[in-house]
């Protein structure tokens, strides 16, 4: 996940304190990857050569300054995201993951997930990763047909996807893999085969997105200039009912707008994020919400890491956050979630009532259009409005 740029800073608020403001998600983001995808808008870079020992110690010291700022955090997960982290050598992961533990308390079972491609090269790593002590991989296999890997500029074709993950399911107690779908000339019964392929491979999680045009992609380009069309809004609708339908009869409902779990076995650490809590993001372009500050990393390689060299950290900018640019992000991520927004939750992490930082008037028009639910202790979007999130997010902030 990244965040949005950080609203106007106002520095005359202080957080209030409680046990859910110290509970702390660590994000730590490897940039490279192999090629880049032409979906993708993630900050990822393609570099001939790599000084990993370089890399690793700039990682642990940009780490030991965001600990020094929360000491008495206790960091409940930890992410290496990217990019592809599964290219870096697990004894970096193994370092970052005993430096998390000797910076913060951790919680019991702290959850420590790396995002990896499917390639039998990164395969061949499971299990150094495995005994680093990462416990969840995140495979992105993106799909289950060598033609739509191929547009969507994968690395891998699909056998070398379905060997990584048989590994990778040997290797970790925990394996979620992406899906990408609304594809050029996807119908619904081709997803729905699909689908029911996936969920037969018996993962506890599925992440699965409707793939988007993202600003100054080679899709972007090439869907302006009408070489790539997506399917029209009434088949994604369709596509997307026929997902939630057929991870819920399975027993993997969806939790978020695109993300499907068996109970309990959720990402503790989007969770952090959609409810809210303290998050830090260390490496290039990592975005971070401590305490009532948003930091932004330095998005280039080169020039994040020679701010780390030369200061300490490779921090950017640091905004502060009042209460009320606060609640409009909580509001923005906790309507993601289908189970809502906890009101006690959200006045404990913004400093301001859940009710008063929504516009009354709109939340009594939505709910009386069946797509929003109000209780005096939580509000979450209805069946019927989480396809709407954004246009019910327009009204209620």
């Amino acid at each position: 996940m990244r965040s949005a740029t950080a609203p106007a800073p106002s520095r005359s608020w202080s957080p209030p304190s409680s046990e859910a403001a110290r509970e702390l998600a660590v994000y730590v983001h490897w940039p490279f990857c192999v090629t880049k995808c032409p979906y993708c808008d993630f900050n990822s870079h393609v570099r001939a050569s790599i000084d990993e020992a370089g890399w690793r110690e700039a990682l642990l010291a940009d780490l030991r300054h965001e600990a020094a700022l929360t000491p008495d955090a206790t960091a409940v997960s930890l992410f290496f995201g990217g990019g592809t982290p599964s290219l870096m050598d697990p004894a970096t992961a193994a370092a970052v993951i005993d430096e998390t533990a000797k910076l913060w308390r951790t919680a019991p079972g702290l959850e420590v997930t790396l995002e990896a491609n499917p390639t039998s090269v990164e395969a061949a790593r499971f299990a150094g990763f495995a005994a680093a002590g990462v416990n969840r991989v995140s495979l992105g296999l993106q799909a289950l047909d060598d033609a739509a890997l191929r547009l969507l500029g994968r690395p891998h074709d699909l056998a070398q996807g379905l060997a990584a993950l048989e590994v990778a399911q040997a290797s970790f107690g925990r394996v979620s893999f992406d899906l990408i779908y609304a594809r050029p000339g996807q119908s619904v019964a081709a997803w729905g085969t699909e689908l029911s392929r996936a969920l037969a491979f018996g993962t506890e999680h599925l992440s699965l997105y409707q793939l988007t045009i993202e600003p100054k992609t080679r899709f972007a380009s090439l869907h302006a200039n009408g070489k790539l069309v997506l399917p029209d809004e009434e088949t994604a609708a369709d596509l997307l009912d026929l997902t939630r339908a057929t991870t819920a009869a399975a027993g993997l409902p969806a939790y978020e707008v695109s993300n499907h779990a068996r109970p309990g076995a959720e990402s503790r650490h989007n969770l952090a994020y959609w409810r809210y809590a303290d998050y830090v993001g260390v490496g290039p372009g990592a975005h971070g919400r401590r305490r009532a500050a948003a930091t932004v990393r330095h998005a280039k390689p080169e020039a994040w890491l020679a701010a780390v060299r030369e200061r300490g950290h490779g921090i950017e900018a640091e905004t502060a956050l009042d209460p009320r640019a606060r609640a409009e992000e909580a509001l923005l991520m906790g309507l993601r979630l289908s189970e809502g927004i906890d009101a006690a939750a959200f006045e404990a992490r913004t400093g301001l009532s859940l009710w008063s930082a929504v516009d009354a008037r709109a939340l009594d028009r939505l709910a009386h259009l069946g797509l929003v639910e109000a209780t005096p202790d939580r509000l979450r979007l209805t069946p019927a409005g989480q396809p709407l999130l954004n246009a019910v997010l327009a009204q209620l902030a």
